[in-house]
């Protein structure tokens, strides 16, 4: 081999790497950027889910700050149903409390944990409740979903005192609550867990809107 021949291939080498580390660096910069635009896209639509699902309990006119900004988050396993964070969302109106939407859980469902937004008005009156994730029977427990039936509607405007604390379960029972046909565990756990989160707001109140929000916010159940 020639040494003209050497220098050639050796430059067709060279010339070769450089290419590959072009195609590298724009494709490792494309993937980059649909990355970005991806994750752009889904925190919009994960943002659109949320405001959606608080708008059904408070509505648009009854406050006037952004009820996903406006968040902070609480740990009470007791009152909560889970041991860990858990997002508050506040709504405002010039700036005086309207409602605290808590995302609590009950962990006493028949198939798992019911995970739930209970919007309280500031005066502790239940403004809704909404079921945002569970595993409950198709057909019995899943009754619960606003899409299938009215049930869930059935604790607006309720509070601690109305019902008295021994109504506060379902007419089984002796309480105030309507069952659901082939289905009293499912009500029985959230009827609890409602009451709880009640209990709660009522003992931090004045913490729930005076608390800084805050930015960054654990996985959201709505």
């Amino acid at each position: 081999m020639t040494k003209s021949n050497a220098m050639l291939i050796v430059r067709n080498m060279i010339i070769s790497a450089l290419l590959l580390g072009l195609f590298a660096i724009s494709g490792t910069a494309i993937v980059a950027y649909t990355f970005d635009k991806t994750k752009l896209r889904i925190a919009e639509n994960e943002r659109g889910t949320i405001v959606k699902s608080l708008h059904a309990l408070i509505n648009p006119n009854e406050h006037d700050n952004d009820l996903y900004a406006d968040v902070i988050q609480v740990r009470n396993e007791a009152l909560l149903g889970v041991d860990e964070p858990i997002n508050v969302y506040r709504a405002r109106m010039k700036n005086q409390p309207v409602a605290a939407i808590i995302n609590s859980s009950s962990p006493e469902g028949y198939s798992g944990n019911i995970d739930l937004l209970v919007a309280i008005q500031v005066d502790g009156t239940l403004a809704g409740v909404r079921v945002v994730r569970h595993r409950e029977t198709p057909g019995l427990g899943d009754g619960i979903d606003i899409e299938r039936s009215n049930w869930i509607l059935g604790f607006n405007g309720k509070s601690l005192t109305n019902p008295n604390e021994k109504s506060w379960r379902v007419k089984r029972d002796g309480g105030a609550f309507d069952q659901m046909t082939g289905a009293t565990i499912t009500p029985r756990a959230i009827i609890k867990a409602v009451k709880k989160t009640l209990r709660y707001y009522a003992d931090n109140k004045k913490m729930l809107f005076e608390t800084p929000a805050i930015k960054a916010k654990t996985k959201d159940k709505t």
